[in-house]
């Protein structure tokens, strides 16, 4: 992977000057490659990872193991991208394992996301089955641990 790149993806929020430092380049040359980058399709996006108190969330978030009937020519990719463009859905992969596709909704009530399962997900043709779990408690989140540093309590050896 591209150092520029790498150093992005641990930190979105440095800035071109830090970046010119740590890569030893110019803050111009930087910003090009930013921009290279973005238009090359290698950088999507940009998120931070916010408390809930930060957002004032209060909804769910729901994580739904699909299992799919795959299409003549198309395999999976074709459903995968049907379900992926449902508002509700914040991720969707491709899997191995025991089902085919890993869905993740945020939504404002348990009876919000039943509903997302119950009339749009599992009425799509191809479906054959889904599982819903809730998210009760994030702990860490893209390498970020949340609600800050902890201190771990360490159990005693003995002999």
């Amino acid at each position: 992977m591209d150092a520029l790149l790498k150093l992005l993806r641990e930190n979105a929020a440095l800035s071109t000057v830090d970046l010119a430092g740590m890569l030893e380049l110019s803050e111009e040359k930087i910003r090009d490659k930013i921009r290279q980058a973005q238009a090359d399709g290698d950088i999507l996006g940009y998120q931070a990872i916010l408390s809930d108190e930060a957002t004032g969330r209060d909804g769910v978030q729901a994580v739904i193991e699909v299992k799919l009937t795959p299409e003549r020519g198309g395999g999976f990719d074709h459903l995968a991208d049907r379900i992926s463009r449902y508002n509700e859905v914040n991720s969707c992969y491709l899997m191995s394992g025991s089902y085919d596709v890993l869905v993740i909704i945020d939504g404002n009530s348990l009876h919000e996301v039943a509903s997302f399962v119950a009339e749009k997900l599992a009425t799509i043709e191809g479906v054959t089955s889904t599982a819903t779990h809730f998210l009760l408690k994030r702990y860490k989140e893209k390498g970020v641990m949340i609600g800050g540093a902890e201190e771990v309590e360490r159990l005693a050896i003995s002999p």
